[in-house]
């Protein structure tokens, strides 16, 4: 397995980052001022890109999992290898995503402790309903760990 970084033509993994993120408008907003990384074994198996939010804080923007790739590791594996290459750079690694079932209890073993919470941030910054494990995302859930 090796981990690339992508700097040029990062909207050639749209459709992986757009499982993540399910509005492009929103990915714009970060990808080209975010690092991307791809993890490959000749197959794209995840991607991921993460800022510098300043203040020793990396938060991952989007993490995605090819969905034949799915609950095989390869999103634990990204996480902890974003650990290792940014470990003594940042003292915090953070994440937000949705209240959601799937992606919460996820990113808890992973490590995460919830910090805070933007009400209504689905709600006001995407032109349509988000929907996962068959419940609307309201909320953004910011989750964080030491490095």
């Amino acid at each position: 397995m090796e981990l690339l970084e992508i700097t040029h033509d990062k909207k050639d993994y749209l459709d992986l980052l757009l499982l993540a993120d399910e509005q492009e408008s929103m990915i714009d907003r970060y990808l080209e001022r975010g690092t991307m990384y791809v993890l490959s074994d000749g197959d794209v198996r995840a991607v991921c890109v993460v800022t510098d939010e300043g203040e020793g804080v990396l938060e991952i923007k989007n993490l995605a999992v090819s969905p034949d790739c799915q609950h095989h590791g390869y999103g634990k594996q990204m996480i902890r290898l974003m650990e290792e290459r940014y470990r003594g750079r940042f003292r915090t690694l953070r994440v937000g995503t949705g209240d959601s079932p799937l992606t919460v209890p996820f990113y808890e073993k992973c490590g995460f402790r919830e910090v805070y919470r933007v009400k209504g941030f689905f709600t006001e910054h995407y032109d349509h309903p988000i929907f996962e494990a068959g419940r609307q995302l309201v909320d953004m859930v910011y989750f964080e760990k030491a490095l």
